[in-house]
This record gives C-alpha cells, structure tokens and sequence, in this order.
C-alpha cells in the first residue's frame, strides 16, 4: 500500500480545520460582552501560546507554588477518581458561573486548565480568553501526557546527550516525588557523563501574570 506523504501546507489546513471545530463546539456567550474577536482568539490558538509544559507545571508543584491554581475541567466523578495535587475542580459548562467570576478577575494565581486531553480545557481557555482574561493557560497534552512525560517517562534509549538526559532525570524525579512512576531506570551514560549539578526544568517561556481582564 502506497505511504501517504503529508505536505505543511496539508497539515496547516487540518490544524486550522481541528481549531475552527473547537470554536464552533464553544456554547455561545449571550451574559457577558467579548473584548476579543474569533479571529484574535484563532490567531493565538494557531500560535500556541496557551500552552504550558508539563515539566513547568511539575516543578511548580514540587516546589509548592502559591500562586499555581490547576483547574480539572472533567465531570466531577472522574476528578473525584484522580486528580493532580491541588487541582480545584469546575467543569467546563461551570466555567462562566456566577460563582467562578470573583476568583477569574483576581490577578495574583495564574490558572492552568487541565483534562484529559486538551480540547475540553482549550475550549475553556478561548471563552475566559475571549472575555480580557490574561492569567490562564492550558497543561499541554491534558492527563494523558502528563502520565506519559511525567509520572512514567521512558528513559532515553541508545545514546543520549546530556539535555536529553537531564530531561528524563528531571522528569523521573518530579514524577517520584508527585507520587506516580517506578523507580528510574539505569541509564546508558556513565557515570562520569552524568550531571554533576541539580537537574533544572527544560527551559521554556515564563508566563506573565497579569491583570484579570484586560
């Protein structure tokens, strides 16, 4: 059977299609005024700027971040199965209550909506988004890859440079110590090869927290 080949411009036409179904299936917002258009909205969504690395949120955990505030935006029963340290529970169709307004237009935490893949939570994002919110981000992969990037990692296999390396000890070690995961496999450097200092997270951009509604 012939391999299909997939172009970029293939792929950008199925990411713009994926994004357009996700903000056709946001219930429209009849209670509150917009300050941001759909176009504005699919313009960051294209960028990715919503998201934030499983490995950032892990070291905030690890290192108890006061101004971290996980929101699981599953049904209650699933939360209620498993959830991620210090997540509040608000389903998605919660998500504009009265109730939730107060601690939205707050701007000390940054909120970082999860569920178990990112739809859900990407909805959920464009609708605060389109209402000025600017402290809100989405844990890219949802549970799904946190299971897999944090709480059981898969060492790296042949040879592997250092940042690859420290990358799976961080993971490994974040994991451990939120409770998930076995213990660390026996990698393939020497030990000689092995960091001499303290993992740091990967890198990546630092989120402002800014002002509740812009």
């Amino acid at each position: 059977m012939k391999k299909i080949s997939f172009t970029p411009r293939m792929l950008l036409t199925a990411g713009l299609l994926t994004l357009g179904v996700i903000i056709a299936a946001v219930p429209k917002n009849t209670t509150k005024p917009y300050k941001l258009t759909a176009e504005q909205i699919l313009d960051e969504l294209k960028s990715g700027t919503q998201y934030i690395e499983p490995e950032q949120v892990a070291q905030m955990l690890v290192e108890k971040d006061p101004f971290l505030q996980l929101i699981d935006t599953r049904p209650q029963n699933e939360f209620d199965k498993f959830s991620l340290p210090g997540a509040i529970n608000i389903p998605f169709d919660a998500i504009l209550s009265d109730e939730q307004a107060e601690m939205f237009e707050q701007n000390v935490k940054t909120f970082v909506f999860y569920g178990n893949g990112t739809t859900q939570a990407d909805e959920a994002w464009m609708l605060l988004r389109q209402l000025g919110y600017n402290n809100i981000s989405v844990l890219r992969g949802g549970l799904n890859y946190w299971a897999e990037a944090i709480l059981n990692p898969n060492p790296p296999a042949g040879i592997t440079s250092n940042d690859e390396l420290a990358r799976y000890n961080f993971r490994k070690g974040a994991g451990q110590a939120l409770g998930g995961g076995e213990q660390p496999a026996e990698s393939n450097v020497k030990p000689s090869d092995k960091p001499k200092t303290p993992v740091q997270p990967p890198k990546g951009k630092k989120k402002k927290v800014a002002g509740g509604c812009s």
